[in-house]
């Protein structure tokens, strides 16, 4: 599958100058970028399915108007570590199951607890709802004070490996891996085998920025605008067309 993804994303590529301003080219017109950066490199022509990953960040959301809008998808915050919870992830899963969106939840990783206390505390708080789209492992430096530890990539590609088989296991779909470029680069993630990628990149397509690795899902941009958002909010690009996007959900949502 995720090959397939690859081979989507690199279709119909063209060359173009750098863009001054605006979302990239390929993005639909109703999708903004508040702070958008310059755009270069080699771009696709179009992506179909769009979506968004929240937080209490983005406080109070219109579900309806986001779907209505063109958000095709979600990933909402669940936990983080082993003893944080998104004060508005309930409302938030609920509300976009309400409103027809497609959505996940995602668990922001900490480096001082161990893969197997995380994946216990994201399966407290999210339930195993038919539907519901693989959980995503938000793996990538914190910059944290209390946990300002460094360690060798091999250990991280572990962390992340056993905490995903662990969700896999209780949840019956492999979880989706997102990462940084940085965090991406520096621990060889590539090296995880054939995981799911979603993968940030601001200021280029990621088949400049990560040459040569498929992925399923693209981060384009931190200051995104969209229908039922009150301020900004994150914007995420699914790999292949329409029909792609129906394929993938019917393979990829939890039974």
């Amino acid at each position: 599958m995720i090959q397939q993804l690859r081979a989507v994303a690199a279709a119909g590529l063209f060359a173009f100058l750098a863009a001054c301003g605006g979302p990239p080219p390929g993005i639909p017109p109703q999708f903004s970028d508040a702070a958008p950066h310059a755009w270069r490199g080699r771009m696709p022509i179009h992506y179909d399915i769009h979506g968004v990953d929240v937080s209490r960040y983005q406080g109070e959301i219109n579900w309806s108007a986001a779907g209505r809008g063109g958000v095709s998808f979600a990933f909402i915050k669940a936990t983080e570590g082993g003893d944080l919870v998104d004060p508005y992830f309930t409302r938030n899963w609920t509300a976009a199951r309400i409103a027809g969106v497609p959505r996940g939840a995602y668990h922001f990783y900490y480096f001082c607890r161990t893969a197997e206390e995380q994946a216990a505390w994201f399966i407290s708080h999210v339930p195993r709802e038919p539907g519901a789209l693989p959980p995503v492992l938000d793996i990538e430096w914190t910059r944290s004070r209390t946990c300002p530890v460094r360690r060798e990539p091999e250990w991280y590609r572990s962390e992340a490996t056993r905490f995903v088989n662990i969700l896999h296991q209780y949840y019956g779909q492999r979880p989706v891996i997102y990462t940084t470029v940085d965090f991406f680069r520096e621990n060889e993630m590539w090296r995880m085998g054939p995981e799911e990628f979603w993968l940030r990149s601001v200021a280029g397509h990621p088949s400049a920025v990560y040459p040569g690795h498929a992925w399923g899902f693209w981060q384009w941009t931190g200051t995104g605008l969209a229908d039922g958002f009150s301020g900004q909010v994150d914007l995420n690009a699914f790999a292949g067309s329409r029909s792609d996007w129906l394929g993938w959900l019917a393979r990829r949502s939890q039974r």
